[in-house]
């Protein structure tokens, strides 16, 4: 049973502390193995200062110390992700276990290139207005390229690129990309699924 493999999982250091029924449950709305999980749970409970590690399941992380993740630090899109990812009331983009989780599985190479191309277009959406429009892809091509004055683009180039990726996505032709735009474009992209993902 489920039961009887997570108490076997689940043998051993901090990992015991995550409730058997709640390991099961994660399982079932994520993408993670119960090793995953597990070691998600270890991960998450290290960012916590060490007298909050035993309510890991309750407690939030704060943005500053998710982005000391390996996978986080030199991704371009680290804040977008923990904004998108992040349930948080205060719009601080702290993390709470399940938060953590999600992000994880999204971003696991388990994940549906669907659910995967819909977070990304919400990573992109810099406004969270529902759609990617000039503004967004500007921030987009920045991040992609770098801040640096040597890896700018120039307005005429910027310009150009933002006309070309507009051609190709914008299907009803509203001068915005939205969600099917996006996935249409991305499903003729095999190499999506690797690119912009967290990398191990």
């Amino acid at each position: 049973t489920c039961e009887a493999e997570a108490a076997r999982a689940a043998m051993g250091g901090s990992a015991s502390l995550l409730p058997r029924e709640a390991l099961c449950e994660y399982q079932e709305l994520t993408f993670l193995s119960k090793q995953e999980i597990l070691l998600a749970y270890k991960r998450f409970s290290e960012l916590l200062p060490k007298e909050e590690r035993e309510n890991a399941c309750s407690a939030r992380v704060p943005k500053s110390q998710i982005l000391t993740l390996p996978e986080l630090r030199a991704n371009p899109f680290q804040h977008r992700i923990c904004r998108v990812f992040s349930t948080s009331y205060d719009g601080d983009d702290s993390m709470s276990f399940e938060d953590f989780l999600d992000m994880l599985s999204v971003f696991s190479d388990s994940a549906t290139s669907d659910i995967k191309s819909h977070y990304a277009f919400r990573i992109f959406d810099f406004d969270d207005d529902g759609t990617l429009d000039r503004k967004d892809l500007e921030k987009l091509v920045n991040c992609l390229t770098g801040q640096g004055e040597e890896s700018r683009l120039s307005n005429m180039e910027m310009e150009q690129l933002i006309q070309n990726i507009l051609e190709e996505s914008d299907i009803d032709k509203d001068g915005t990309i939205n969600l099917s735009e996006f996935q249409h474009v991305i499903s003729r992209s095999p190499d999506f699924a690797r690119y912009g993902s967290l990398q191990r």
